[in-house]
């Protein structure tokens, strides 16, 4: 199979695109710019998974009803440094932008805050919000449920999502120190990546049906957890900090993605946020936050490899890169996002590894 021509875009181009859709599915302006700035960063940082692809799918749930237009977004503070943002079930990105704001304001007025987000959408990629809370000058942790993709440590069925969960931390530069990763030993997408070209996958990425390694990305049932038992325990903390703490579905009663487009998925996340301000210097820490990134990056390489980059310095490069030089996104995707097509039904009752 050939590979599909690529279309490069500015990010201003691209935002506009993917706005206007939204906004033509039915979600209002302020949701589809925000949910927009947040597509369009994924795809800048390369994390095209969580970019202008997922539009599609987003406008079939918008349009169906699976997505509170009109939310009623409620913060229930509930101590000094703790509150849970109820989110309605209105579009993820949105929500989980909001909840930045008081977990922003309360660790800089209490050193510390621990945020709940309750029932909402699929989220994104957590760098996004990693980053803000760096340029903020705080320290922050992210996590947040997905669907049951994964299978526990010597199963055969999945009961786990992927469990995303990440870091970030301001520096001296204006870079961040940003790392995001799945629980998962290689996403979803990567795997669906290497059906369409008719590509066997590694033997330590996904299982079949009966638990067995598989290198068939046809062959799909449930995705390995990172370093067997250890990434299996990081699921479960994940689910249980953003899920069962809020009383929320967990495990594998998270709602799938696709199987109701026309109900709310009642997904959580949770931030943990820091000052580190209230734990020594502030810009001593910044400082040597920085020279953790360089002196990483002058560690002797092992052979085969060039250079030891920190985590998150690829994704990092990326991002400088193509907000300056544009970004590439599959034609298909452009065709779709200036065409007057909202949605074409595609994703209404999928399986978990459908496409």
């Amino acid at each position: 199979m050939s590979e599909e021509k690529m279309i490069k875009v500015t990010p201003n181009e691209l935002h506009e695109l993917i706005q206007n859709k939204l906004e033509a599915a039915g979600l209002p302006k302020e949701q589809a710019v925000e949910t927009a700035n947040h597509l369009v960063y994924a795809d800048l940082c390369g994390v095209h998974s969580h970019g202008a692809v997922r539009v599609e799918y987003y406008s079939e749930r918008i349009n169906k009803g699976g997505i509170t237009r009109e939310p009623e977004i409620v913060f229930e503070k509930t101590g000094e440094s703790s509150g849970v943002f109820h989110g309605d079930n209105a579009q993820g990105q949105y929500v989980a932008n909001l909840a930045l704001e008081p977990a922003i304001e309360m660790a800089k007025k209490s050193g510390v805050a621990v945020i709940g987000v309750s029932k909402c959408g699929h989220t994104g990629t957590l760098s996004y919000y990693l980053r803000k809370i760096a340029e903020a000058g705080l320290v922050g942790m992210a996590m947040t449920q997905s669907d049951p993709m994964a299978v526990p440590f010597g199963g055969a069925e999945p009961y786990y999502g992927t469990n995303p969960l990440g870091f970030g931390a301001p520096s001296s530069m204006d870079t961040p120190l940003i790392f995001d990763m799945a629980t998962t030993v290689q996403a979803w997408g990567k795997i669906l990546d290497a059906r369409s070209k008719g590509r066997s996958i590694p033997s330590d990425w996904a299982v079949d049906s009966d638990g067995q390694p598989t290198t068939d990305p046809n062959a799909v049932n449930g995705l390995m957890p990172i370093a067997g038992p250890k990434g299996y325990g990081l699921m479960m903390m994940v689910d249980i900090f953003s899920g069962i703490l809020m009383n929320l579905p967990f495990g594998k009663h998270v709602s799938s993605m696709y199987h109701d487009l026309h109900a709310g998925r009642n997904l959580g996340q949770l931030y943990i946020v820091i000052d580190p301000a209230r734990f020594g210097n502030a810009d001593t820490f910044k400082e040597n936050i920085t020279q953790t990134m360089a002196e990483l990056n002058s560690v002797k390489p092992a052979t085969g490899n060039t250079s030891v980059r920190y985590p998150g310095q690829g994704s990092n490069q990326r991002y400088e890169k193509n907000r300056t030089e544009g970004v590439e996104i599959p034609e298909s995707i452009i065709n779709y996002l200036k065409s007057d097509v909202i949605h074409s039904d595609n994703y209404e009752g999928l399986g978990a590894f459908a496409n």
